[in-house]
């Protein structure tokens, strides 16, 4: 008799599943530049420059040595902001955001020395990048972390609780009494009494 196989966890496969993983790089990639394009533009419009296709894919505008330069480092960065966004949206996952970010890194220095013809050189853009991933990795781990550990909440009531709670009751609704006098039994036992135990007539 032919052994059952182990049926494989809820999601593993839709996890690892090559389809899924091409189409979020994919998806991820396009915000990234999106993102990144949306703030050139209005950067650029808003320091009366010209808005050229450089500003997104070309390294030389990225210099340390010029306003421009630094202007644009810091709409990377901020980009890098928004796209942890999109990171917590699609990946929801905090063990794979440092590889979606590595791969986001690694795609943008392919398309920009297909374009400049040219691998960078400049250190102030290794540095940005350096800076750009690690700040897209802490903000996508912290995002996707705290919404792994939210609490999952069914909707549902415990039982007995539709019950208004009582004086006198403790949180199981058993009724309970103190000082002397009659109370009735929280085990439907009936009515008993609290014996004074200081009166010498008693016997224990």
């Amino acid at each position: 008799m032919p052994r059952r196989r182990r049926p494989p966890r809820p999601g593993a496969l839709a996890d690892l599943s090559p389809t899924r993983i091409f189409t979020q790089i994919v998806v991820l990639q396009l915000a990234y530049y999106a993102c990144a394009a949306v703030l050139i533009v209005f950067t650029a419009l808003v320091a009366g420059k010209e808005v050229s296709i450089d500003l997104l894919l070309s390294w030389h505008s990225l210099r340390g040595d010029t306003a421009v330069g630094w202007t644009l480092g810091l709409v990377w960065l901020l980009n890098s902001v928004t796209s942890a966004v999109f990171i917590l949206l699609l990946i929801a996952r905090s063990k794979l955001v440092l590889d979606f970010v590595l791969t986001i890194h690694f795609i943008h220095l392919v398309i920009t020395s297909f374009y400049t013809h040219a691998m960078p050189s400049n250190l102030f853009w290794w540095v940005l990048q350096a800076c750009s991933a690690a700040l897209m990795t802490s903000l996508g781990v912290w995002g996707c972390q705290w919404r792994e550990l939210r609490p999952i909440n069914f909707g549902g009531k415990a039982a007995g609780s539709t019950r208004p709670h009582r004086p006198g009751e403790d949180d199981d609704g058993i009724g309970y009494t103190r000082g002397r006098g009659r109370g009735g039994g929280g085990d439907g036992a009936g009515e008993y009494e609290m014996a004074n135990l200081g009166d010498p007539d008693v016997q224990v």
